[in-house]
Parts: C-alpha cells; structure tokens; sequence
C-alpha cells in the first residue's frame, strides 16, 4: 500500500518553523545587544543565538534527507514520532544554549540519537532493499 507521507510532511513543516523561530530570536538578541547586521560578534547572547542556529541547519542537512528516507523505506509514523522527538531536542537544545552554553547537551544528545536512527535506519533499510529486491 502506497503512503503518502503526509505526517512527514507537517513534521518536515515544523522543524522548518523552528528553525525560523531560532532565526527570529538572532533578532531579538541583535536588538537587545544593539547590535546590528552584519555584525556576527560583540555580545555573548547574540553569538550563543546565531551558534544554536549554525548549528541547527548544519543538523538540518543530515536529519531532512534521514526523515524521508526512513519514512519511504521503513514508515511514515514512526518517521514523523522520530521528527518530533528531534523537534523536541532542539528545541530544549536552543533554550539551553541560549540560556548557558553548558546546557546544551541534554537537548544536543535528544536530537543527534534522533538522527542516528532516521540516518542508519534508513541506510540499513536501503542496502537490504537493494540486496533483495536489487536496483
């Protein structure tokens, strides 16, 4: 039966809107820092947000392609409930981070085992479809 991956969908939708809530919070640290574009240093707040925002669409480029993949080659719920969970640890990654660099790693060790299970998962699941089925 063909799915139609509509639960990865909104969960693709998601991670990219916070994503662009860490964009927004740059923002504010610029104004309250006074800061401006395009100065990327000067106050540890506004350099821990655009750190948490680095590294979050570093993140993003392995844990999108993982998502899909698992959710073609494995399923959509179970690749949409591992998406949340990643949500979910940048979002307690973010607020960490921002809050004391020290408190990062709860929500960086959340999302990257997220990753890992959407990343082998899929690549396992690939290389027996590959075997079995071949190309």
């Amino acid at each position: 039966m063909h799915q139609s991956h509509a639960l990865v969908a909104i969960v693709t939708l998601l991670s990219l809107l916070v994503y662009i809530w860490m964009i927004f919070r740059i923002g504010g640290a610029r104004k309250r820092s006074g800061i401006d574009a395009p100065a990327m240093t000067g106050h540890p707040e506004l350099e821990r947000h655009l750190r948490v925002q680095a590294n979050t669409v570093e993140w993003l480029v392995i844990y999108l392609p993982s998502l899909w993949l698992f959710a073609i080659y494995w399923n959509d719920l179970v690749a949409a409930a591992l998406g949340v969970v990643w949500i979910l640890g940048r979002i307690i990654y973010a607020l960490g981070y921002a809050a004391d660099p020290k408190k990062r790693e709860v929500g960086f060790i959340i999302q990257a085992l997220a990753t890992a299970v959407l990343l082998f998962g899929a690549l396992g699941r690939a290389i027996w479809a590959f075997i079995v089925i071949g190309n």
